[in-house]
C-alpha cells in the first residue's frame, strides 16, 4: 500500500506498524549495522507508481522486523510504500527491482547502489528468517 505521508498522522504510523511491524530498538539496528538505505536513484517504475516520482527521482529504504518502507520524495509531497515479506519479491537485473502488489520499482546500478549492498543482505537475511517460520509446501 502507498500512502501519502506528507503530514504525520497517527492512523498512518499504526497501519505501518501493523503492517511490518515497529521500528527495530536502537540496539538492535547497531548490531544490525544500520536498518535504512543511503538514497537510490529510481530508474523505472510501473504504471501505477509514476505518479508518485518525478522525472528524476529517488528514495531511502527502511527495514522492519515484518518488511520494508520504501519512501520516496515528490516536490514538497512523502509518499511511503509498505510492504511485508511474503509479498516481497526482488530481482537482482544491472540494479535491483522490488515487486509487490502489483507495482515495482526497478533501482539503478550505480555508486549509490554499490554502497547500499550491505542494507539488501540485511533485507534477504530478514525475509528468509520471517519466511522460516513458516512452512511452505512445494509441489
Amino acid at each position: 500500500m502507498v500512502l501519502d505521508t506528507t503530514y504525520t498522522k497517527k492512523e498512518h504510523n499504526n497501519l505501518i506498524n501493523d503492517v511490518v511491524g515497529k521500528p527495530f530498538s536502537f540496539l538492535k539496528s547497531i548490531k544490525m549495522k544500520g536498518i535504512g538505505s543511503k538514497r537510490m536513484i529510481i530508474d523505472d517504475a510501473s504504471l501505477n507508481m509514476k505518479k508518485y516520482l518525478n522525472l528524476v527521482s529517488d528514495a531511502n529504504l527502511e527495514l522492519r522486523p515484518t518488511g520494508i518502507i520504501i519512501r520516496i520524495n515528490k516536490g514538497l509531497n512523502n509518499f511511503t510504500w509498505v510492504m511485508p515479506h511474503y509479498q516481497l519479491v526482488v530481482y537482482k537485473t544491472n540494479g535491483i527491482s522490488i515487486y509487490a502488489q502489483g507495482r515495482f520499482i526497478h533501482f539503478k546500478n550505480n555508486a549509490t547502489f554499490n554502497e547500499n549492498k550491505h542494507f539488501f543482505e540485511n533485507m534477504m537475511n530478514e525475509k528468509v528468517k520471517f519466511e522460516s517460520k513458516y512452512k511452505f509446501s512445494q509441489t
